[in-house]
């Protein structure tokens, strides 16, 4: 996806080609938001190097700070690579 004004970003967007590792979230089978997504939905997270998307899945799969307490995000986590 473009940018509707890239003079506003502070830096250029890395070339997609470097990114090469990455996170795929997905929801479990029986997430009630399945209904609303689809049950293909899914999102990617690109990095350009694996110790980024490491960094990145560690904070991804911890606690949200700003939960309720019970509250546990039903997402699954998956490191995957091009």
């Amino acid at each position: 996806m473009e940018q509707s004004n890239p003079h506003n970003l502070r830096s250029l967007p890395p070339d997609p080609a470097a990114l090469r590792f990455g996170i795929r979230v997905t929801m479990p089978p029986n997430d009630p938001l399945r209904r609303v997504l689809g049950n293909d939905w899914h999102k990617e997270h690109w990095f350009a190097t694996a110790a980024e998307r490491d960094e990145a899945l560690r904070e991804m799969a911890s606690r949200h700070a700003f939960s309720r307490i019970g509250d546990t995000p039903s997402i699954r986590l998956e490191a995957i690579g091009r």
